[in-house]
């Protein structure tokens, strides 16, 4: 049915504000493959746009130069990791709540291998761009769940542990498999890991991070052969 004149203003924003965010949406998934490869310094924005498939200029009319950009990338990654913590609360089974944000974490390394790369590759030389809210709001928001966590040691739910270690431990194997993909695939003679087998892998980091903690857990998959 035709747009009426009171209907139409109302659905051209939407339909605008849609085609704006697949674009950022493709400009970032573009922008995290060049960085990861190049750096930020390596990486030039007509790459960049060439990846995308758009105009160089229609790069700066959604984010202002390369810098943005960047910063955009890891901004990204770090709102989809941090916002899995979300549903970390005082009330959960510390089983559930964990294998809930352990899942997330490999399933983020496995759609978005290369922001997990530029994420590293950023912390490797210091954290330039981020360093600001390592230091701040993800510290906090590490102190807040650690809180969490030691109230369900003090009832006995799972093993003593620091959860600040086990934050970092948590990190530490899940973006493995992004940022030092190429060294696991040549420890198993493989190109790449499918999908059955990158869901055994999921099993196998979830059980060994709870068993860790005290907590038992049995991996429901047999991995693929091969």
């Amino acid at each position: 049915m035709p747009a009426t004149a009171s209907s139409a203003p109302s659905k051209l924003p939407t339909r605008k504000g849609a085609i704006r965010r697949a674009n950022e949406a493709r400009i970032l998934r573009a922008a995290e493959r060049v960085f990861a490869k190049a750096g930020f310094a390596g990486a030039r924005m007509k790459r960049i746009a060439g990846a995308a498939g758009v105009a160089k200029a229609n790069l700066h009319y959604y984010f202002r130069g390369k810098r943005a950009l960047y910063r955009a990338v890891l901004d990204n990654i770090l709102s989809l990791w941090l916002s899995e913590t979300d549903a970390m609360i005082w009330d959960d089974e510390p089983a559930v709540a964990l294998e809930d944000y352990i899942r997330a974490k490999m399933r983020f390394t496995r759609r978005f291998p290369d922001a997990s790369r530029v994420f590293a590759n950023e912390v490797i030389q210091g954290a330039p761009e981020i360093g600001d809210f390592l230091r701040g709001e993800m510290t906090m928001m590490i102190e807040g769940k650690a809180a969490i966590i030691l109230h369900w040691i003090a009832n006995g739910q799972m093993a003593p542990i620091d959860p600040r270690h086990l934050f970092v431990a948590i990190w530490a194997v899940t973006q493995t498999f992004a940022d030092f993909a190429v060294q696991m695939h040549a420890a198993r003679s493989i190109k790449s890991l499918s999908e059955t087998q990158f869901a055994a892998a999921t099993d196998e980091v979830v059980a060994v991070i709870l068993r860790g903690c005290g907590i038992h857990f049995a991996p429901a998959r047999e991995e693929e052969v091969g």
